[in-house]
């Protein structure tokens, strides 16, 4: 319907009501009333039908969308009556009419009855004539608090998403078997299999922002047993500024059940060392680098520079931040390989930064432990020439992304990340800039990790390969990751390593299984394979080793360690002799230099 014929339809129903609602209320009086009365209560009902289109057009009656009407409508209803009522009064008291309080009374009850009444009949119509809801989805919703009631609100209001809710489950008992919009409390938690049954339900949408990752865990386990697979409302933040539709489900993640709170920064320490400054991100492309320019444009520095060796990934994250940033800070691409000592020195001589977040690495344990060249070449060289480069041309603070594979390695890539560690150490002792490090353990999603190679083996139907039934990793966010090592810069003073507080590990196998029944399976239609330990794997990660450890976080959730620099001369003298080891040697070199082991290659030469 257009607007002008709503308003003619809306203008002219009311004029009806105006009027039967003054003389309905003026026949008690009728055997008392005399000819000139009747001409009085005529004038009255045009002053009444006067003032209550304007006081409607000034409360907005006319353009409300009934359909969707609520308790903020009846209340423009009331004040729209009242002062109509209150203008008639004064009017019949100016022009000496006599004033009937119960007429006024009658007419205002009568008023706000029928102008009501026929509002809410439209949208009582809409909800239970015009679409049958056994034709609809009919959905659980999790949560009967604020979030889970505008889910409700929403669902019913927009009747052609097809979704009806039918039922909320909440683990508030005070709110157990009340109705809220009409729809009732079926339980808690623990009855969510029930409700299912119960309802006949088909999705079920979990609404509780402020749901913390266990509990969350606990309830999508308790949908699991349903066979429904469950879904999440989007951030209210997102939905108040109009990012996402509030209906704008989304499935459950392995990260919404694996992450933790998210760690809170240190604004006003960040800005104070990245804001308006120069800030270089090696390995700017890879799924550590390309969030941490994410994250560190937020901060508003004066110029970001995007080092890498693939020429496509710094294009993507070169395009995605300038599109987004590129008005107010300098987004500079270079393609530089860490190991070319050259042209690393050449970029920190041009940019002269105040900050180098030292991403860039090989980091596929197996892959390394076939390829242990390649490793030290890019994880040790590499880092020896960009930190040797910062120390030249006097950046601020180096912050080097380390991992939790450093602490007591049983693999090339581990060790090559360790004496990568020792070395910035090493250089903290003589340099003016600060050099740290940042250790964390697995990063959910990012490239190489074991959450994409499971959804790939999901999608061809099975099996999930598990190496050991007991093997237990830490795992965190990239988002997260990257603020710890952005954080790590505001709080450096020199040769620290930081480390999250990651929680408890995770057993890969009940990670296969969580994204098993993400993907709606089950372990008997997807089956899981041991296929035992790869070359260089550890059955468990540590964060830090026994000499390390400083039991008290120096930061919420940030853990500090000093760890020992030994072994310096063996250091050196992989750098110099790097060229006469074959592989086999070369491996277990490194891997004694970094457990702290004394090498016979290194005795023999000494």
């Amino acid at each position: 319907m257009s607007y002008h014929k709503r308003l003619l339809l809306l203008a002219g129903l009311d004029s009806l009501i105006v009027f039967a609602a003054i003389y309905i209320s003026y026949i008690p009086l009728h055997p008392s009333l005399e000819i000139l009365v009747y001409e009085n209560v005529l004038i009255s009902a045009l002053v009444l039908l006067f003032c209550h289109h304007v006081f409607a057009s000034v409360f907005l009656l006319y353009n409300k969308a009934w359909e969707y009407a609520s308790v903020g409508e009846l209340i423009g209803i009331t004040k729209s009556v009242t002062l109509s009522i209150l203008m008639l009064t004064l009017f019949q008291y100016i022009m000496d009419y006599h004033v009937y309080g119960r007429v006024l009374f009658s007419t205002w009850t009568l008023l706000i009855l029928m102008i009501g009444g026929s509002r809410f009949w439209w949208r009582i119509t809409r909800d239970r004539f015009l679409k049958p809801d056994k034709n609809m989805t009919q959905v659980l919703i999790v949560g009967a608090g604020q979030a889970g009631t505008l889910v409700a609100r929403q669902l019913k209001n927009n009747r052609e998403l097809g979704l009806m809710p039918a039922a909320f489950i909440d683990d508030d008992p005070k709110k157990y078997k009340l109705h809220i919009l009409g729809i009732p409390v079926a339980g808690t938690s623990k009855d969510i299999s029930a409700a299912v049954e119960k309802y006949n339900i088909d999705k079920i949408v979990i609404a509780i922002p402020s749901l913390k990752k266990e509990e969350l865990t606990r309830i999508f386990e308790e949908c699991t047993k349903t066979k429904i697979k469950p879904q999440i409302m989007p951030k209210i933040e997102d939905v108040m500024i109009g990012k996402v539709a509030v209906n704008n489900f989304r499935d459950v993640e392995v990260e919404d059940l694996l992450g933790r709170d998210p760690i809170k920064l240190d604004i006003e320490g960040i800005s104070e060392y990245v804001s308006g400054k120069t800030v270089l991100v090696t390995g700017a492309g890879g799924s550590i680098g390309s969030e941490i320019c994410r994250q560190i444009c937020k901060f508003e520095p004066e110029k970001l520079v995007l080092v890498g060796h693939g020429e496509n990934s710094i294009y993507l994250i070169d395009m995605e931040l300038n599109n987004q940033y590129g008005q107010q800070i300098e987004i500079v691409p270079v393609i530089g390989d860490v190991q070319d000592r050259e042209r690393m020195f050449e970029v920190m001589e041009v940019h002269a930064p105040n900050v180098v977040y030292h991403a860039a690495a090989h980091k596929h344990v197996p892959l390394m432990e076939y390829n242990p060249r390649e490793a030290v070449k890019n994880n040790v060289f590499g880092t020896k020439n960009v930190a040797e480069a910062a120390d030249t041309f006097g950046v601020g603070t180096f912050v080097l992304v380390s991992t939790d594979k450093a602490v007591n390695p049983t693999n090339v890539m581990g060790s090559t990340k360790r004496i990568a560690e020792m070395i910035i150490q090493k250089l903290d002792q003589e340099s003016k800039t600060k050099f740290v490090a940042v250790r964390f353990g697995n990063v959910l999603g990012s490239r190489g990790s074991v959450i994409p190679l499971f959804k790939k083996q999901i999608q061809a139907g099975g099996p999930v390969t598990v190496t050991h039934p007991d093997m237990t990793r830490y795992f965190m966010t990239i988002p997260e990751a990257s603020r710890l090592v952005i954080q790590a810069g505001s709080l450096a003073r020199g040769g620290e390593i930081f480390v999250l507080d990651m929680g408890e590990p995770v057993k890969i196998v009940d990670l296969a299984k969580n994204l098993i029944t993400l993907s709606g399976y089950s372990t008997d239609e997807i089956p899981i394979l041991f296929s035992g330990l790869r070359p260089g794997e550890k059955m468990f990660e540590e964060l830090l080793n026994e000499k390390e450890i400083h039991p008290e976080p120096i930061y919420p959730k940030i853990f500090i360690g000093k760890a020992v620099l030994e072994q310096e001369e063996e250091v050196e003298y992989l750098l110099r002799q790097f060229e006469s080891f074959n592989a086999s040697q070369l491996k277990e070199y490194v891997i004694n230099l970094a457990n702290r082991k004394k090498n016979r290659v290194f005795l023999v030469a000494k």
